[in-house]
């Protein structure tokens, strides 16, 4: 018997290998370039057979390491301005390394401070270049304290720093005459209604919850620390599970920090802490008549945030998974269910989301991140990320010019290894059926980028619409967005794949003609950029006549 089982497995083994098996497997898959000839001219090969294969499983087998980053980043890069990076200098050079939106934290510093800043972000951009194919504009984004609360000043300045120590006891406390007492044994919040929103049991974390504490009597809120660190001044509180309904969405600070903004001329606002829709409406009365065109971008942090999402989202122009408190909120290990259904959500709403907090959080000491940081933006994008965010790797770190290189290099290749076929079509079978001209040919355009393989689709734009339709489907290839409007321009900077740039003659008396300049210059800019070569096909997306609205006109042309 054993002589026959030996028989019959090695007449098995010789009709049947499976490593000769998997590799028949993947010999059969279909590859995009062998069925499609390609000019020579064409740049955007990068991971094109995964991109354009039949299924997701073949779109993992096609991808290769050796190949090539995509050539033009799709992803913006936002960057938080601080200490570490105000002066011209080093803005010129985070810039030049990828920077598209510069945040400026009001948590933090005077009016006088960030006015300072504002200043030097638009010399910055201003002067790095004189030649227009090269000019890169930098989006300005006020984000807001919102209904937060912080500690106060350890031991009356903001350089000290106390050590907690687990197991030891400490008071928490909200006077204000307590505000600059903060030390190893008093904390001092800016939140008076405290002692009456705690119950004996709960927990305070501080400083995206490094620090963490137990409620051991409410009167006086005594607690104990149980995980100890360091604890610097300003550091944001969380109270999970307590209901904070005496908070106003818009504070009296919000209010002045967000009439500085309209004066200042900022292109959008990250409103914190929003937990409805009504929080959104809020923002945008404080904003007021002369703050109507500035973008809200609400950053969803909370339990009742997430739980109202979509009346958020809604009233909203933009979303931000702010992942730093939202993961204090709600257990650690569901943030990146909160993280995926947030962004699928505005993906399928064709609205921009942004991806934030401890993103590359060993750079602020380290000149490289961890593994899992790499992973951890590469994923974001993958999800459908409009824009990831840096914090304190260029506001207070020690290698910010360092952090924005490696958040565009990561990004270049997680973009090439996104399953364009497949997003594309679950995008297109999403949207309803509609009659606007605009979004119909938004969606005609992108398809026939797919067709022929386009090196780029450009399009004329007054106010951006025209723009975030074409980037709500995604096309594989860059989106360049030309307009004669500085804060259009800087505002497209919100939304994945497109690259506005600013168009600065007068409008030709004949329209036509007007069109073929802004279309040409759209051209010179793409190869300038390498983003397509002479020879290759574009996508050209134009109006029948001036003004808004008016776009209902896709060419196919090739470049001169």
């Amino acid at each position: 018997t054993s002589s026959t089982t030996s028989l019959e497995q090695h007449q098995l083994g010789s009709r049947f290998n499976p490593s000769h098996f998997s590799l028949s497997l993947l010999a059969r898959i279909r590859r995009y370039s062998d069925v499609m000839p390609l000019p020579d001219s064409f740049i955007q090969k990068q991971q094109l057979d995964a991109s354009m294969a039949d299924t997701f499983l073949e779109h993992l087998c096609l991808l290769d390491i050796d190949q090539e980053p995509i050539t033009a980043r799709n992803t913006s890069i936002i960057c938080t301005i601080g200490p570490a990076s105000r002066s011209i200098p080093k803005l010129q050079e985070m810039v030049k390394a990828g920077m598209n939106i510069a945040r400026l934290n009001f948590s933090h510093g005077s009016h006088e401070y960030h006015g300072e800043t504002i200043k030097n972000i638009r010399e910055a951009v201003e002067t790095i270049t004189t030649d227009p194919l090269y000019y890169r504009p930098v989006a300005i984004a006020l984000d807001t304290k919102g209904p937060e609360i912080r500690t106060g000043l350890v031991r009356g300045t903001a350089e000290q720093e106390v050590e907690l120590e687990r197991g030891a006891s400490v008071r928490v406390v909200t006077g204000e005459g307590d505000r600059d007492s903060t030390d190893g044994n008093v904390i001092w919040v800016d939140y008076p209604s405290l002692p009456q929103v705690l119950e004996k049991g709960g927990r305070i974390y501080i400083d995206d919850g490094l620090i963490g504490l137990k409620v051991l009597e409410t009167d006086w809120v005594e607690a104990l620390v149980e995980s100890g660190g360091v604890l610097g001044s300003r550091k944001g509180v969380n109270l999970p599970g307590c209901d904070l309904v005496d908070m106003p969405a818009v504070s009296e600070r919000d209010e002045g920090d967000l009439r500085f903004g309209v004066a200042q001329g900022v292109d959008m606002v990250f409103a914190s802490f929003i937990r409805c829709g009504q929080d959104v409406r809020e923002v945008r009365r404080a904003l007021g008549p002369f703050g109507k065109g500035i973008k809200v971008v609400s950053k969803v942090e909370s339990r009742q945030g997430v739980h109202n999402f979509l009346e958020i989202l809604a009233e909203s122009d933009g979303v931000m998974v702010a992942r730093g408190d939202l993961g204090i909120e709600i257990p650690a290990e569901k943030v990146f269910i909160a993280q995926k259904m947030m962004i699928g959500r505005c993906n399928s709403a064709g609205k921009p989301v942004i991806c934030a907090t401890q993103m590359l959080e060993s750079m602020v000491a380290h000149s490289r991140p961890t593994r899992a940081e790499g992973s951890d933006v590469a994923n974001a994008v993958l999800d459908g990320a409009d824009c990831v965010m840096l914090s304190g790797e260029t506001a207070k770190g020690l290698f910010p010019v360092e952090s924005v290189a490696m958040m565009h290099s990561i990004c270049r290749e997680a973009e090439a290894a996104i399953f364009q076929q497949q997003l594309f079509e679950e995008l297109r079978r999403l949207t309803p059926l509609s009659n606007d001209p605009t979004e119909v040919t938004a969606i005609g355009a992108v398809e026939s980028s797919f067709k022929c393989c386009a090196g780029a689709v450009i399009v004329l734009t007054t106010t951006g619409r025209s723009a975030q339709l074409l980037s709500r489907y995604r096309p594989r290839c860059p989106i360049v967005a030309v307009t004669r409007s500085p804060q259009v321009a800087r505002q497209a900077q919100l939304l994945r794949g497109v690259f506005p740039v600013l168009f600065h003659p007068l409008p030709a008396p004949v329209w036509a003609d007007d069109v073929d300049n802004r279309v040409n210059f759209g051209m010179n800019i793409g190869k300038a950029r390498g983003f397509f070569k002479t020879g290759d096909m574009v996508i050209v997306v134009t109006g029948w006549i001036p003004g808004s609205g008016h776009t209902n006109i896709m060419r196919a042309v090739h470049v001169p």
